[in-house]
């Protein structure tokens, strides 16, 4: 992998003036010497020409755990029980991506064989099963393969063979490090080959080099070796970070702490969204949830397991250690200790491009409207707000509306005082739903916010035009507007309790309302709304201001089944799986 550059210029300009000097007597002139220079297949600048046409295997190490082969596309792995096919290299990504999802899990992955692998030498083998690969894998020494892959070639080079009596005999355009590797293969050890120059060279960072003879050519093959990072070793985790760019990335942004254990006890309870500020100068500040300062030291280095970040503090001595960087990505630094130790971070910039991002926040709020699926404030459910929607407009204006009452109040997106990405809101008629509610999750379709660790929470669920393009939509409504409706049965977990509804017509009108009377006596308003969620089912809401059994109608039922008559709902009520049911028919 053509990575992180090492500043070796003095040691690479001072090799190529050895290599130049010393590869002056492996250069042949033919043909009364008209600058064409041959060389022998199994001279040095051959070896090196091999080993930079050598296919590299290091990619996939992630699933082979070996450098000197590849795995052919396509195949498919098993990784904790998901089956990915893999179709290039963007989808090994998705490996990684699981294997980072979790941090206290063991990372198992299982090939579907059988598999066909290409060698270095771009051989093909196929492999029945796991014990056969074990076996090359056994081969394949860590970091010990022979390409060169800081380097290419750029294609078409034209290559001249010649006989013993130095006369040319033949000539090949090659197109591929496949075909130069080949073509070296298939020589014998004294035959001659000459090259038909100038030809360009690819450095790993971009940089195109023109070649003029044989022995430029050895000069920079060999300096290339070590320009820069092949990352060949089997951690595949590392995202090659070294010092330089682990101290510009802890210093551009703050952190958030979000896990940390010290000898074997979780201390994130503790710690939790502490604000960690690392500076140039060696100093680091943080901040805990009351917005006290504290303040240390760190220091990175490099050891013989990697990158190291030492922290110094006088008061929070669960961070003092030497912490091995274990990975960065995703917006995370993962540190580990022996013993158990570890501390997650979590970058925090307010002008990032992720999804947090506090624009995108405020974009995807203002496209469409958001119907209220939860709200919970100071452990209490506020059911009879089930159903709502909100409006995020301009000028900081939001409104809340059950289709007739509408209440107008105001929105940011800003940090509360824990310095997390929130929604703050207010309204003066509706108390509910007045808090700076921090984001946890945040897509398209679905926004969830909550205060970690209390009873906060608020879920809204994203509706585009009241969902007039979805056909499916409009049929149910139409169907559930044409007359009165009975319930026909109400269960909870298998108690039956459908008398507590007999004789009552429930009438479902435009503007989301829904009339309960006796008799044609009206007695009841309520909300009812039909739609489809994130996850693509459609959901039908029903939502009474009543703490009796009306109330218990209260939900965000599963649409089972429907017709022009009769329509059957069920809803999931307790954690231990128990179902509610629900089915009106239309009065006849």
């Amino acid at each position: 992998m053509k990575k992180i550059v090492k500043n070796l210029m003095y040691v690479g300009l001072f090799s190529m003036a050895l290599i130049f000097n010393s590869c002056q007597e492996e250069f042949e002139e033919v043909n009364g010497g008209n600058d064409q220079e041959t060389i022998t297949a199994s001279s040095t600048t051959a070896g090196l020409i091999k080993d930079t046409s050598t296919k590299d295997g290091s990619f996939d190490n992630i699933v082979d755990g070996a450098s000197c082969f590849a795995i052919n596309f396509p195949y498919t792995v098993d990784v904790a029980g998901i089956q990915i096919t893999i179709d290039s290299i963007e989808d090994l990504h998705l490996i990684e991506e699981i294997f980072d999802e979790f941090d206290d899990d063991e990372d198992i992955l299982e090939i579907l064989f059988p598999i066909t692998i290409t060698l270095g030498d771009f051989t093909e083998i196929t492999i029945e099963n796991e014990e056969a690969l074990r076996e090359l894998v056994a081969e394949c020494t860590e970091g010990d393969d022979d390409d060169i892959e800081c380097i290419d070639f750029v294609y078409p080079i034209t290559l001249f063979t010649f006989d013993i009596n130095e006369q040319q005999t033949g000539s090949v355009v090659i197109n591929s490090d496949k075909e130069l590797r080949r073509f070296f293969a298939g020589l014998e050890d004294d035959d001659l080959v000459s090259i038909d120059f100038p030809i360009t060279l690819k450095k790993f960072d971009g940089t195109e080099v023109m070649i003029n003879n044989n022995a430029e050519l050895a000069a920079a093959l060999e300096a290339a070796k070590d320009e820069c990072d092949e990352d060949d070793d089997n951690d595949f985790n590392d995202d090659d970070f070294n010092e330089e760019r682990l101290d510009a990335l802890l210093v551009e942004c703050p952190w958030l702490v979000r896990e940390i254990e010290r000898d074997g006890n979780d201390r994130t309870d503790q710690y939790f969204e502490y604000l960690m500020n690392f500076a140039e100068d060696g100093m680091v500040t943080v901040r805990d949830r009351e917005g006290n300062m504290l303040t240390g030291t760190w220091e990175t280095s490099i050891s013989e397991r990697g990158a190291v970040i030492d922290l110094e503090f006088e008061t929070l001595v669960d961070f003092n250690l030497q912490w091995l960087v274990y990975d960065i990505g995703n917006g995370k630094i993962k540190l580990f200790g022996d013993d158990n130790n570890r501390i997650i971070l979590k970058r925090f910039c307010e002008d990032d491009s992720n999804s947090e991002e506090p624009d995108t926040l405020r974009e995807i709020l203002k496209e469409c409207e958001w119907i209220i699926k939860k709200v919970k404030n100071e452990g209490e459910e506020i059911d009879r707000l089930l159903g709502y929607e909100f409006k995020f407009m301009a000028e900081g204006v939001v409104t809340l509306s059950n289709g007739i009452t509408v209440s107008e109040g105001t929105w940011e997106v800003g940090l509360n005082a824990e310095m997390k990405l929130s929604l703050l809101i207010s309204f003066g008629d509706e108390q509910a739903v007045n808090f700076d509610w921090p984001l946890r999750e945040l897509t398209n379709e679905r926004l969830e916010f909550e205060v970690d660790g209390t009873d906060y929470e608020l879920i809204l669920q994203r509706v585009c035009d009241d969902n007039a393009d979805d056909g499916d939509v409009a049929e149910i409504r139409n169907i559930m507007l044409g007359g009165q409706w009975n319930v026909a049965l109400y269960a909870e977990d298998d108690v039956d309790m459908t008398t507590e509804y007999n004789g009552v017509d429930f009438s479902f009108s435009n503007m989301h309302q829904v009339e309960l009377s006796v008799n044609d006596d009206p007695f009841l308003t309520g909300l009812w709304r039909v739609i489809r969620d994130s996850d693509q089912d459609l959901k039908f809401y029903l939502s009474f201001d009543e703490d009796g059994i009306y109330g218990d109608l209260t939900d965000d039922w599963d649409i089972v089944e429907i017709s022009t008559d009769r329509i059957e709902l069920r809803s999931e009520s307790g954690e231990d799986g128990s179902e509610d049911f629900l089915v009106f028919e239309k009065r006849i």
